[in-house]
């Protein structure tokens, strides 16, 4: 996830497997999206944007349910960023009837047709309007270059879908949640903060990207290394502008073997039938290399305590390598708040596994705390 150039020992361990450390803050939370060239293909226009186009056809890594109506729908942020989402609503949708809506988006580097789209189809099936959205300048969504991350934008891309939901007819604009998957668990979190229309905020297996990529796998980066790293990423920047165009990093979730388990699970999602999408930066494409210089100077969960009195849980997995991103946003969260731990559970089966996801209990939490 984190850029680590390979003459870079920032993340070496003071455990034992060195492989762990290195490739685990170069691959593991960036999940990756569409083929490089896929996510390039789109030239831009002259308003910074790449073509608008994208498909009307089902290519979800999941099937679509008989019981919610689906559609592509687009809107933008507050930069001026033409966001593509897929909307699912209950059948046969009430005219006398608002619905509480969901806005939804992670993991970091993934795109709708993966975990955020199967919560989202998953919650219209229980009667919410539901919107799972691509980040900026990733899958459908607008944006140049391609493939950059940012904390403030991408937490603005979660304000900007409760903006479009909040206009809908069939949506009571008082009712608004989000729901955040791993990386964007933390951007949920952060945009709750300021946005005082969420009215409840689920973080689900979430990571803190800018933690993590400001002191790699818990917090094992020493001051001299982030420097270190700082530099280089500094340096790199004059190569971009040089170049006209920024460099990319390896890519993502491919195995060489000796790799860590958790690594070896995102590899299970990202890169088999499981999960692949051509378009996620985490199926073997990449990030640019400078995209972690914002997230290594802004933390992201820095106003956690304002999200109160408005409720916050987390659902975590006992047996993640990044239950502790979410034990310490519950203790620096004010009440009401709940940590969900699920025994057994690794990060990645709750991204899709419908046996463990818990999702009567997530569609209590909402149906309980969005009310007018």
């Amino acid at each position: 996830m984190l850029f680590v150039p390979e003459n870079n020992n920032m993340l070496s361990p003071r455990k034992s497997n060195k492989v762990f450390l290195r490739r685990s803050v170069l691959q593991s939370t960036f999940a990756m999206g569409t083929t490089m060239a896929m996510v390039c293909s789109a030239r831009a226009n002259p308003t910074g944007e790449h073509n608008m186009s994208f498909t009307q056809k089902w290519d979800k890594v999941f099937p679509q349910s008989n019981n919610v109506d689906h559609k592509k729908v687009t809107f933008k942020n507050r930069y001026g960023i033409s966001l593509v989402g897929d909307l699912y609503l209950p059948k046969n949708l009430s005219q006398q009837k608002r619905l509480s809506a969901l806005v939804i988006s992670g993991p970091f580097g993934a795109v709708k047709e993966q975990s955020s789209g199967l919560y989202a189809q998953t919650l219209a099936e229980r009667g919410f309007a539901t919107l799972a959205f691509d980040p900026s300048c990733t899958g459908e969504s607008g944006g140049e270059p391609r493939n950059v991350a940012s904390p403030d934008i991408n937490t603005e891309d979660f304000m900007a879908g409760v903006d479009y939901m909040g206009l809908q007819f069939f949506v009571d604009r008082n009712r608004i949640g989000i729901i955040g998957i791993c990386g964007w668990g933390g951007m949920a979190l952060n945009a709750a903060a300021v946005d005082k229309r969420v009215k409840a905020v689920l973080a689900v297996t979430m990571y803190d990207m800018s933690r993590l990529m400001s002191k790699g796998y818990n917090d094992g980066v020493t001051l001299a290394e982030r420097t270190k790293t700082l530099e280089q990423l500094s340096q790199q920047r004059w190569q971009d502008a040089e170049n006209g165009k920024p460099a990319y990093q390896p890519p993502y979730n491919e195995l060489k073997g000796g790799e860590a388990q958790f690594l070896v699970d995102y590899h299970n999602y990202y890169m088999t039938p499981r999960g692949y999408h051509p378009r996620a930066v985490n199926s073997g494409n990449a990030w640019t290399i400078t995209t972690p210089l914002s997230f290594m100077n802004m933390p992201i969960l820095t106003y956690i305590a304002e999200i109160s009195p408005r409720p916050i849980l987390f659902i975590h997995g006992g047996k993640a390598h990044s239950l502790y991103f979410s034990k310490t946003a519950y203790a620096n969260a004010l009440e009401p708040k709940e940590l969900m731990i699920l025994p057994d559970v690794n990060h990645t089966d709750l991204y899709d596994n419908m046996k463990i996801i818990p999702f009567d209990k997530i569609a209590h939490f909402f149906n309980e705390n969005l009310t007018v």
